[in-house]
């Protein structure tokens, strides 16, 4: 039975409201007795390293359900833990989207953008956890699970693409050298067309999930969230050699003729070996987590690198204070605002970018059920799956209104449930507390802002490689590989692939040059469309998906038909999970 559905255990429940000496009692009993504060929670295992020929305790932690009663300093401990697990996926998206890769914004809009994710990200995520039942209605809002939210990853390729065209257009300016100046403008449209475009998502949730995974199944979504991984890959690797600003263009003006300018401290020309050392600390520090850290070293090594990698660029001389200095000492949402206005070009790209968090919430909250030992079927589990779509719906329309891009449903939490056998949503709170806290301190912001491109870089590569690999497994884990599917695929990766690599191929099919500016802006968004791999990809196979008929193929003795599960090593059906892109954050 679901822990939501029904009592815990068989004794008879008391009924009424407690009364103030009941509610004294309990507080005494959580917050000044050893039990209510420790427990006995087996503390070592989160901090034993996994050292070679050291001796392994194999004694297993018990595991505490979704409304079990939850130590206070294992609850603090563990949502600290889940907040350093997404912190790097929350921060690097407006890092990306406001600095010379994006709409190139002054430093203070950028920390401002930075602390207003994390604040976002943490009263969001409360949504989510919470999970509210809508009176009258059999619909719900939230998962009620340890569901947290952060900036999608989705929308940088897409923003990038069209932040470049209204440069290209004049809807942003651009100096007499061609250098982009700060455009707040072209970011206000972006998240207000994105306030209008989550409404797609808020009305998918009113679908059964069985329908939306027939239109989208895993032989859509893994193909395209590994081009989504694979666009990304680019704009980190660029920061890893220097920046992914003009100092990486082949002939940079004299300004830019070394990264992120000539104004920086310890500036060097991009590629230079001194950049790739820095990015290669962060990368190496990930591995060593990865292979002898602690379990809690484990979910978050994307961070101890990064953290790593500051120290590194702090004592050789290449990191900035100033910006620390200069930054206000607390920040909250709209300190700053944008002008929110819809561009055209936009919609039908942001549409897709929502159908797709639509797919990932469903695949993250059935991977969220499973390690926290509830259903993954029936009546119940579908209500989660409906009002985790609709609350991932309803975020995006409150992240624009609150300044920042769409947000969605992370999973890389579900692997610190797993290991750490807590799927209690105090902890979950707990983690939401922490990200506000880190949000309000500017100065906390202001040094994820300052931190050298290179050092930014080694990281966001593995993230965005992360992503690339998560499509991957959608792919094997949900799809049979028949000559049917394997069709699709090539098919829909040939031109996502191509629009990917050569992202200007179709600059020159629509040469409307008028002054109509309805026609003008309706070519801009199908050229922009045409030129986000991911979107082609994802076009194009679910057009052949529901086109071709369905096959049945022998592969090695076994009739295999389209709706076969795929089965592992173990002979157990293997489920279709979301993205997990920031399991390894």
């Amino acid at each position: 039975m679901d822990e939501d559905q029904g009592p815990s255990q068989i004794a008879p429940q008391k009924t009424g409201r407690p009364s103030a000496r009941d509610i004294l009692h309990r507080v005494k009993k959580t917050f000044l007795t050893r039990d209510g504060l420790l427990g006995d929670y087996d503390y070592a295992f989160l901090f034993r390293p996994d050292i070679p020929f050291m001796r392994k305790h194999r004694r297993a932690s018990p595991f505490f359900g979704l409304n079990d009663k939850l130590p206070v300093f294992l609850a603090l401990l563990l949502g600290f833990q889940h907040a350093l697990a997404m912190i790097a996926g929350i921060i690097t998206p407006p890092i990306i989207l406001s600095g010379a890769a994006g709409v190139n914004l002054p430093t203070n809009l950028q920390q401002y953008l930075v602390s207003t994710a994390l604040i976002v990200s943490g009263i969001l995520s409360m949504i989510q956890i919470t999970r509210f039942h809508i009176r009258g209605t059999p619909y719900f809002i939230g998962t009620g699970l340890i569901s947290v939210v952060g900036v999608s990853f989705t929308v940088i390729p897409v923003a990038q693409g069209a932040f470049a065209q209204m440069y290209a257009n004049g809807f942003c300016p651009v100096a007499e050298d061609g250098t982009r100046l700060p455009c707040p403008d072209a970011y206000g449209a972006l998240i207000g067309t994105g306030a209008v475009a989550a409404l797609i998502e808020i009305l998918i949730a009113f679908m059964p999930p069985r329908i939306v995974l027939k239109v989208f199944p895993p032989l859509v979504t893994g193909p395209t969230v590994m081009l989504i991984g694979i666009s990304l890959i680019e704009s980190g690797f660029k920061d890893w050699l220097g920046s992914s600003g003009p100092c990486s263009d082949a002939s940079p003006t004299a300004f830019y003729a070394k990264c992120p300018d000539i104004t920086a401290p310890h500036a060097l020309p991009w590629g230079s070996p001194e950049y790739l050392g820095l990015g290669f600390s962060v990368f190496v520090t990930i591995i060593l987590c990865e292979r002898f850290g602690a379990p809690i070293m484990k979910s978050t090594s994307v961070v101890i690198g990064l953290l790593t990698g500051i120290i590194v660029a702090a004592a050789t001389g290449y990191f900035s204070r100033s910006g620390i200095d200069q930054a206000p000492v607390a920040s909250f949402v709209w300190v700053h605002t944008f002008k929110l206005q819809v561009y055209g070009p936009l919609v039908l790209p942001l549409i897709a970018v929502f159908i797709i968090c639509a797919c990932e919430a469903i695949g993250d909250v059935t991977a969220s059920c499973d390690v926290s030992r509830l259903e993954v079927s029936g009546p119940v589990y579908e209500t989660r799956i409906q009002g985790g779509v609709l609350a991932d719906g309803i975020n995006g329309v409150l992240a624009a209104l609150g300044t920042m891009t769409p947000m969605t449903t992370f999973a890389q939490n579900n692997g610190v449930i797993a290991l750490t056998r807590c799927a209690n949503r105090t902890a979950g709170y707990c983690c939401c507390l922490f990200l506000i806290i880190m949000g309000v301190f500017a100065k906390f912001a202001a040094a994820l802002v300052a931190i050298p491109a290179p050092v930014l870089g080694g990281m966001t590569t593995f993230l965005f490689c992360s992503v690339a690999v998560s499509g991957i497994a959608i792919i094997c884990r949900g799809t049979p590989f028949t000559r049917r599917n394997r069709f699709i695929l090539t098919a829909g990766l040939a031109l996502g692939y191509g629009a990917t690599l050569v992202p200007t191929y179709f600059n020159l099919v629509f040469t409307y040059s008028g002054d109509n500016r309805s026609l003008r802006g309706f070519l801009d968004a199908i050229e922009l469309v045409l030129e986000t791999g991911f979107a082609v990809t994802a076009l194009v196979t679910i057009i052949l998906n529901l086109c071709l008929p369905e096959e049945i193929e022998e592969i090695d003795d076994k009739v295999v038909t389209p709706d076969s599960p795929v089965v592992g090593e173990d002979g157990n059906a293997l489920k279709h999970d979301g993205l997990e892109s920031d399991k390894m954050a």
